[in-house]
């Protein structure tokens, strides 16, 4: 005897060996033996011969039509043999039997299984739904299928087009687009931006990259919308100083400037004044929140993304022939020795006099012509001075001829690129950074001795961290350190420059220590800060292999830093060399600069030869 029986959510056929009325010993058509329980035997047969029952009874089943035998059933349970003797006319054979098994038990839409051999047919309006999911899910098929064809063809289907970001950014992996540009990505080989690039939809390597930080950064977009009302205070004194600001050529948020004057008792006033956007908006409104949304204005080769709007910046920045709302700080300086003798914090407006730019002012002033003298040109007397203030100031802190290396500037225009190398520490990076250290320095120890809580900024074991406490900062070389020189900028200078206009007008502090907004903005800042960052030095990476192209380097010098690791000697890239042997650090190499992806940010880089030094 045969037996017919269901076996993990399938029908299988068996011959019987022992039959130990509650189970069954049975020997499948390929000669397995197995145990099985009675209760799951539906059929039992002796013909067809086991090894022909299963092609019959499927045979039967693929004739059957699983509309028609849903019409032929009512809407009530129903066992299997019930509906056989209805379908076929006739007292349904083993061989009938088990097709009407297999059919029913395939249908899912059509019939819900209510047990052994028993269903139920699934009411109208599901089955209508399930079929035509199924349908739409064919039809997905096909169209997946199509746009398959079309990128491993290196077409974009246009109903991709609008996906682009997502599918290259965030991919939802459900959709079938995802399913069909994964599908030839495997077929060609390629990986997804490789693909769509030579489909023709990533246009830009630029782009692709300046999108994906803004996918993951600016999902809204980088404008600004609704900036709500902002003031510019007219009532506040006017200083008699007349200042100047130093920055690179294509800085529109003038943070900082400075003012020298001659005081009656030979000593001299310096003036550090920095643009007071504080004074425009108050805490909660719509520009504070923004400030607080972007955190800090985010830079590139060629563009940036500011943190507050124009309008605003406009109205604060300390602009040449404006004068500009500033929170100043004025030096007395000894004249023997430039010593600071005394300080103190003002609120009012500075008459701007120049904007000077590093590109025309390098020339001019930098160590060759203080050691000779140089040409005239304006604001000799005052930078000279502030030079030698800033010698004092770095010895001061310990840190005398610390900053050394090379810095790189990076001029896009009209797509191409332009990279020039500047001596870190040079008189004019001396002059700001040392002046801003000073100032920064200085208001974060008023902070701290009148109680009043700030962003301080610290550094132990090497670690810099932001925080509300004020702490060692060692390697600056100061005891406190608070961000307060970029208002326009940072938004950590905005709110700490609020608690400063506070102090200086005995007004109570906006944030106390344990203020949520403090805590919030620095926990938020050191985050964006870190993607910020990352992102400017791959674009800076980007635009260095965009100039590597666009000179057609074949072949650089370069240094060796740890390993295989090297840096080449003229532009800010860092690589691996695996074909270099073991050299020391600060060695010389030439390499050969080969097959640059733009939107890998890669290249290869093979070891030619040492250079040996003369």
């Amino acid at each position: 005897m045969n037996v017919f029986y269901e076996e993990d959510g399938g029908f299988k056929v068996g011959a019987v060996l022992a039959d130990n009325t509650t189970s069954l010993q049975v020997e499948a058509p390929h000669g397995k033996r197995s145990k099985i329980k009675a209760g799951t035997v539906l059929l039992k047969f002796e013909k067809p011969a086991l090894s022909e029952f299963m092609e019959q009874a499927q045979h039967v089943a693929d004739e059957l039509d699983a509309d028609f035998l849903w019409e032929c059933s009512n809407q009530d349970e129903f066992g299997f043999a019930d509906l056989g003797l209805e379908y076929f006319g006739h007292a349904p054979s083993t061989v009938e039997a088990a097709g009407l098994l297999i059919k029913l038990h395939g249908s899912p839409m059509h019939f819900y299984k209510k047990g052994k051999g028993h269903y139920k047919a699934a009411p109208e309006e599901s089955l209508k739904a399930a079929l035509a999911s199924v349908e739409r899910k064919r039809l997905q098929a096909l169209q997946q299928a199509e746009y398959t064809a079309q990128l491993t063809g290196f077409s974009c289907p246009e109903a991709l087009l609008p996906q682009i970001n997502m599918l290259l950014y965030r991919p939802d992996k459900n959709t079938i687009e995802y399913k069909a540009l994964e599908q030839a990505c495997h077929d060609t080989g390629l990986t997804p931006p490789k693909l769509l690039e030579k489909c023709g939809a990533i246009p830009s390597s630029h782009d692709y990259h300046f999108n994906a930080f803004l996918f993951e950064h600016f999902p809204k977009g980088i404008e600004f919308g609704e900036i709500g009302e902002f003031d510019i205070p007219q009532d506040l004194p006017e200083s008699n100083v007349s200042a100047f600001s130093i920055d690179d050529a294509t800085t529109t948020e003038i943070d900082d400037a400075f003012s020298l004057i001659h005081l009656p008792n030979g000593n001299w006033q310096v003036g550090i004044h920095i643009a007071a956007p504080a004074l425009g908006f108050g805490p909660g409104s719509r520009l504070d929140e923004i400030a607080l949304e972007r955190l800090s204005t985010v830079y590139m080769p060629g563009n940036k993304i500011t943190m507050l709007p124009d309008a605003l910046v406009n109205a604060y920045t300390l602009e040449a022939t404006k004068s500009c709302p500033a929170l100043s700080m004025y030096l007395e300086i000894e004249s023997a020795d430039y010593s600071v003798v005394s300080s103190v914090t003002r609120i009012e407006r500075v008459k701007i006099a120049a904007n000077l730019r590093h590109d025309t002012l390098e020339p001019l002033f930098n160590e060759d012509t203080l050691a000779r003298g140089g040409p005239d040109y304006p604001f000799k007397k005052e930078l000279g001075i502030l030079w030698e203030l800033a010698n004092r100031l770095e010895i001061g802190r310990g840190k005398q001829g610390s900053n050394i290396g090379t810095d790189y500037s990076f001029v896009v225009k009209d797509d191409r690129i332009a990279i020039t190398d500047r001596k870190r520490g040079n008189p004019i990076d001396k002059v700001v950074s040392e002046l801003m250290i000073y100032v920064n320095s200085r208001w974060a120890k008023m902070l701290s001795e009148k109680g009043v809580a700030g962003v301080f900024r610290s550094q132990f074991n090497g670690k810099v961290r932001l925080s509300t406490t004020p702490g060692k900062h060692i390697g600056l070389g100061v005891d406190q350190y608070a961000w307060a020189s970029s208002p326009l900028r940072r938004s950590m200078d905005l709110l700490n420059q609020r608690q400063l206009i506070a102090l200086v007008r005995g007004e109570p502090a906006p944030y106390a220590s344990n203020s949520e907004v403090l805590l919030g903005a620095v926990s938020d800042f050191e985050l964006a800060s870190e993607a910020y960052n990352s992102f400017q030095r791959n674009m800076e990476r980007y635009w260095c292999l965009r100039y590597v192209l666009q000179e057609g380097i074949n072949e650089a010098s370069a240094t060796v830093l740890k390993e295989n690791l090297i840096r080449l000697d003229t532009l800010p890239l860092v690589t691996r060399v695996p074909s270099m042997p073991e050299l020391p650090p600060g060695t010389q190499v030439q390499v050969a600069l080969s097959n640059v992806e733009l939107l890998d940010l890669a290249f290869g880089c093979e070891f030619k030869h040492r250079i040996e030094l003369q």
